[in-house]
């Protein structure tokens, strides 16, 4: 038995179906390889792929998996006519008091955000498998949903964290509270495990940039620094977001980069004065383009012109940082379901995962510069639907 090594892996929708589905083969071969008596947690937001559904379904009754599955109840209600919730539920049951079952959130809402603050929804995409063929504790967290869009039209990431047990208990733990919808008893919380820290959302209580995960970790970032050379460095901080519409950690950024930094930024749909209610609110789309230097590039792009499927977008939602980050010089990066929005800090179930390795940064940057490269309408991004006004799901 070869030992599985953590890693990343990426689609590419411009790919061939291999490329398009990579993340989906390496989830299928992880279901395949989980053996009798090892169990398979999924946190999910959509689940829309039927072959995918009948693997779980095929791991539990035919080698006795423990199969629990957690979902947004919108992957039920907005696609009723797909199967994948009827296999997994036949297989599965209901009921969460037993060994294997699917489980949605309730309809409206997260499993652990607040009612009094409105819609929100469980938005996350983590795997855990106890045990696979070449590893054990196994977290697989990624910006990829279940469904033909996510892999033929859709720019995704994984991580593949492998033998890393008080990870892969933290993500356990916020299943289970996933599972129980408990949101009253629910407070924000981390869990560091060198190289990694996860951290679980929505997170509450708490208001304001200084309780907002990501405008805290930019703000621990120098820009301008000396090397061990003696030369003089400015930090280079990478964004790739599908939804950037929260306006504190575009100011930072904003700052940031007058500050001497070096920031890049791809997405798919930000706020604008061009979306907001009175017509004339700026946004983050006006921040993002307030400082010389500081170009974004969009990805939102119909490629086919039909109205009834989804554009091509980047949906990964991760923070590179090369320079001087927390006091010290390194690489280090952050992914996950969490996208740049209210919703996403303070209502949302999410998680996010810290990756303080530089091999894998350096992977995510290669990631990165193709997208950038491929993204189309790119620096020509005064567009609807890159400025909000044709607004993308959460």
């Amino acid at each position: 038995m070869t030992a599985e090594q953590s890693r990343a892996i990426f689609n590419n929708p411009l790919g061939t179906t291999t490329e398009q589905q990579a993340i989906r083969t390496q989830l299928l071969r992880y279901i395949a390889s989980s053996p009798t008596g090892s169990s398979i947690k999924v946190g999910l937001y959509h689940f829309w792929d039927q072959g995918v559904a009948q693997a779980l379904a095929d791991a539990h009754t035919l080698r006795g998996v423990s199969v629990q599955v957690i979902l947004d109840e919108s992957t039920v209600s907005s696609r009723q006519s797909d199967p994948s919730y009827a296999i997994l539920s036949q297989a599965l049951g209901k009921d969460t008091t037993q060994d294997s079952f699917v489980s949605t959130c309730p309809a409206g809402k997260s499993c652990l955000g607040r009612p009094e603050f409105g819609t929100s929804i469980n938005h996350n995409k983590f795997w855990l498998f106890s045990q696979v063929d070449g590893a054990t504790d196994v977290v697989v967290q990624t910006s990829s949903n279940l469904s033909p869009s996510s892999y033929r039209h859709f720019w995704n990431d994984a991580y593949v964290l492998t033998y890393n047990p008080g990870i892969y208990q933290a993500y356990g733990k916020y299943f289970d509270a996933l599972v129980g919808k408990n949101w009253p008893a629910w407070t924000y919380t981390s869990t560091t495990v060198s190289p990694y820290k996860a951290y679980f959302f929505p997170y509450y209580p708490g208001s304001g940039n200084t309780t907002d995960t990501i405008w805290n970790t930019l703000d621990n970032v120098t820009c301008n620094y000396t090397a061990s050379d003696g030369t003089a460095r400015h930090t280079k901080i990478r964004v790739g977001m599908f939804k950037f519409t929260r306006q504190g950690v575009a100011d930072k950024l904003v700052t940031l980069k007058k500050a001497g930094c070096t920031v890049e930024i791809v997405y798919t749909e930000t706020d604008s004065a061009d979306s907001s209610a009175n017509g004339v609110t700026p946004g983050t789309w006006e921040t993002l383009h307030s400082v010389t230097g500081l170009t974004p590039v969009c990805y939102n792009y119909d490629d086919d012109g039909a109205q009834a499927t989804s554009p091509r977008v980047m949906h990964s939602k991760y923070l590179l940082i090369d320079g001087k980050y927390d006091g010290s010089i390194k690489r280090v990066m952050w992914t996950g379901s969490h996208n740049y929005s209210g919703p996403a800090l303070r209502e949302n179930d999410e998680a996010l995962l810290k990756i303080d390795v530089a091999a894998v940064h350096d992977a995510y940057v290669t990631h990165f510069n193709t997208v950038k490269a491929a993204a189309v309408p790119g620096t020509s991004d005064n567009t609807p639907g890159c400025k909000g006004v044709v607004n993308q799901p959460e």
